[in-house]
């Protein structure tokens, strides 16, 4: 069963998804992961995307952990539903959609995303990865922090000329990136 590992709902049980497609992020990985953001001040007051955000785990931790908002965005139905029960507990700072993470960034209006999660299922191709990055480059607050969970058997992501890749870790069978905007020389 996930869990919230810290804050202000440490402990809080997470309802999980069904396993068919999707990828739960350990305790483990998760715990090192929110260390590492912790320790970038990526979390505090930030505005937060969880795209394939299945049962929530990362998204809601992260408002746990002090973040201002959350999108939380899956289009399966099974997680759709799990995720909507899950962001209940958490009030208005939660926004739930049921979306392609594509559409979603496409669409999307408001404040410029601080920390986003791109966590996409197994079938999700490097091609479609990589259209997903260049398309999320344009709604990035410049001080953005951009994690990407995939298998540890994955290759690295194509990564638009937008973002800059200044992390990589693998814990056992999942692989984690962190990239952050590409900052423009000028001269």
């Amino acid at each position: 069963m996930a869990r919230i590992i810290a804050g202000e709902h440490k402990g809080r049980r997470l309802a999980p998804v069904p396993s068919n497609g999707t990828r739960p992020t350990s305790d483990r990985v998760k715990e090192s992961l929110f260390s590492r953001l912790e320790g970038y001040d990526a979390i505090q007051d930030a505005v937060v995307v969880d795209l394939f955000a299945g049962s929530g785990a990362l998204g809601l931790e992260a408002l746990s952990r002090g973040a201002r908002t959350l999108e939380a965005v899956d289009r399966a139905e099974a997680a759709f539903k799990t995720l909507t029960k899950n962001a209940a507990a958490f009030g208005p700072a939660v926004r739930v959609s049921k979306n392609t993470a594509l559409k979603h960034l496409n669409a999307r209006q408001g404040e410029p995303i601080e920390l986003l999660f791109l966590d996409p299922p197994y079938q999700f191709s490097e091609a479609e990865l990589a259209t997903l990055l260049a398309a999320a480059g344009e709604q990035l607050h410049e001080a953005a922090t951009v994690v990407v969970e995939r298998d540890a058997r994955a290759t690295e992501p194509a990564w638009p000329p937008t973002l800059r890749c200044f992390h990589q870790k693998t814990y056992g069978s999942t692989q984690i990136w962190l990239a952050e905007p590409a900052r423009q020389e000028y001269g």
